[in-house]
């Protein structure tokens, strides 16, 4: 193994070292405790080298929110249902659990202010596979609606949905009764095929 590979795999490392700190002391703390000194410390690095990998907080945040969504998409992707469960309603709940076990990460995707380039021809793949999951859910209730804002909007209201539950602001023992209005509102609910 040359040096050059060896410096590679140890840059990767720290980058990767980086983002879980991030991530744990967000988690911990809320992202307004996340600050370059404070991650510095934590990975028992300098501030300097820490900006060698990012520019600021902003860009630590960025790379927790698209590494978020790869992890969106695979967790929608492995809740696919089996034959009779609703494919719409098995989404809604997975992506609720998400935001609801992971706050800060979440917090990061959806609500911290990014420069991640959302609905552009430049965001990122990640990005892309958790949308894409979504509207393979929604795909089998479309009929002549339009899929993607018909996406959207069931995404807006599940976003919805999580903001408020997180912000403690909706009754815990009505979660079940918000998702089948919502599925149902949107006329999704009694048109959904079967597998």
């Amino acid at each position: 193994m040359s040096i050059q590979n060896r410096r590679e795999r140890e840059r990767a490392e720290r980058h990767r070292l980086i983002i879980e700190a991030a991530r744990e002391l967000a988690e911990a703390e809320g992202w307004d405790a996340v600050t370059t000194r404070r991650l510095a410390d934590k990975v028992e690095y300098s501030q300097p080298v820490l900006y060698s990998h990012f520019k600021g907080k902003d860009a630590i945040v960025r790379a927790v929110a698209i590494e978020g969504c790869g992890e969106l998409a695979r967790l929608l992707r492995q809740a696919r249902p089996s034959r009779g469960e609703s494919r719409l309603r098995v989404a809604a709940e997975t992506y609720l659990r998400f935001a609801r076990e992971r706050p800060a990460l979440y917090d990061a995707m959806f609500v911290q202010q990014s420069d991640i380039p959302w609905g552009t021809g430049e965001v990122p793949q990640e990005l892309l596979d958790a949308f894409g999951e979504l509207v393979a859910a929604v795909e089998p209730v479309r009929g002549e609606r339009d899929l993607e804002a018909l996406t959207e909007v069931f995404w807006s209201s599940l976003h919805g949905i999580a903001t408020l539950v997180q912000g403690k602001r909706l009754r815990p023992e009505l979660d079940e009764t918000r998702l089948d209005l919502l599925l149902g509102a949107l006329s999704l609910a009694q048109h959904e095929e079967r597998p």
